[in-house]
């Protein structure tokens, strides 16, 4: 059962959109879709336009089993079971849960195409993809589109660095562009365009999209943490960061070094709204790490307090999110690190049981689970960390990720 404090308002449409007339319904025909032509604003043939993004939480339980929560709607369906993932990776669209033997694929059948200065927004059929083989808990990197480009998967254990076709997984099917074996250990598989950076050994060397090695392997001491923004893919290295970007269709790298003279602890996972160009990741007890991939600099955010979780809204208020130990949601002035607002504690539980919580930041909301607590949560940023709507669904959110947008 789902309860909720207040409801929230809907959110305003960027630009106007027509309706698709093909596939308007609820459900999408099962069928791998045919191929879209250039430009298709990220339609794929089946799959009903929208006039706003079809925003959802979708979950898995410690069973395995999949749940979606309709945020415009309150109603929750259900989308099947996966084997018990140890890691959730999700683009917006799809939800990569990962174990020790490989990664299965949810599409959540909800997505946003990104237009830069307007969006499109699209529903189909929700279902399984299938699973990815390898060995040990893979790393998953996905690019900001969900139907066109790449998604890299790397198993640490078998060193196999793996391409997903993106698009092809937006016509229900599984497909990978290349399967490559490199050290076993630590590494990831980063998307850029058409081409994809592989990490590993203390060096990321550029690919196409067959797999063919391009140029000479380029230095990165212990790639931890990937993500992309609008300006590129983000590779974390301990002197800094990585960025690729596309250039006249080739690949280009830039290096991202700390500020000279920091001894702050390095950043290893980062966190953003999504497509934004600022992200954020936890510096240790030191605070929290920003990286503008526009500009290319790093900027050190004194935080009031050590924080375990930050993300980068990246929005005119330049608010910054954080999760403290005790379970508290602080938003933070990206510029100073000041205390804007702080919630009540409210995964205190599952932090302290060592459980797997996610706190999620969009344009008007944020979002977060608690495993331990059975419940799931949607905060009002800009409005004192108000908790907006509390949801206790049926099947504990072990893990979950927003949709649709």
């Amino acid at each position: 059962m789902l309860h909720r404090s207040s409801p929230r308002p809907l959110l305003p449409v960027t630009a106007l959109l027509l309706v698709a007339l093909v596939g308007c319904s609820s459900s999408a025909p099962s069928s791998p879709s045919p191929e879209p032509s250039v430009d298709t604003h990220g339609e794929i043939a089946g799959a009903a336009e929208l006039a706003e993004p079809a925003v959802g939480l979708t979950s898995i339980d410690g069973e395995g089993r999949v749940s979606h929560l309709d945020l415009l709607e309150e109603t929750t369906a259900d989308l099947g079971a996966v084997r018990t993932p140890a890691a959730l990776h999700s683009d917006g669209r799809y939800l990569f849960a990962a174990d020790a033997s490989g990664v299965s694929i949810v599409d959540s059948g909800v997505w946003t195409w990104d237009h830069v200065d307007h969006f499109h927004y699209y529903r189909a059929e929700p279902k399984l993809l299938g699973d990815v083989r390898g060995g040990g808990v893979a790393t998953v990197a996905t690019s900001t589109s969900s139907t066109t480009g790449g998604t890299g998967v790397f198993f640490p254990d078998s060193g196999e660095a793996v391409l997903l076709d993106t698009e092809a997984l937006s016509k229900g099917a599984v497909v990978e562009s290349f399967r490559l074996r490199v050290t076993p250990g630590p590494g990831l598989v980063a998307p850029a365009g058409s081409f994809a950076a592989i990490a590993a050994a203390d060096e990321v060397t550029l690919h196409a999209a067959d797999g063919a090695a391009m140029g000479d392997p380029v230095a990165c001491t212990e790639p931890a943490g990937t993500i992309t923004t609008r300006v590129g893919a983000v590779i974390g290295c301990r002197d800094g960061a990585l960025l690729i970007s596309v250039e006249d269709d080739k690949p280009v790298v830039e290096r991202i070094p700390y500020p000279e003279g920091t001894s702050a602890p390095r950043a290893t996972a980062f966190a953003h709204r999504e497509g934004r160009p600022t992200v954020a990741a936890v510096a240790g007890g030191a605070g929290a790490w920003l990286l503008d991939t526009r500009a290319r600099s790093w900027t050190l955010l004194p935080t009031p307090e050590p924080v375990v979780q930050v993300t980068a809204v990246d929005d005119k208020d330049a608010n910054v999110l954080a999760l403290t130990a005790d379970g508290r949601v602080l938003v933070l002035d990206g510029e100073t690190g000041a205390e804007r607002a702080a919630s009540v504690p409210l995964v205190g539980a599952s932090l302290a049981a060592g459980q797997p919580v996610s706190l999620i930041a969009d344009q008007q909301r944020a979002y977060l689970n608690g495993p331990t607590e059975g419940r799931m949560w949607e905060i009002d940023f800009a409005d004192g960390a108000r908790v907006a709507r509390e949801f206790a669904p049926e099947r504990t959110p072990l893990f979950v990720a927003e949709t649709g947008r």
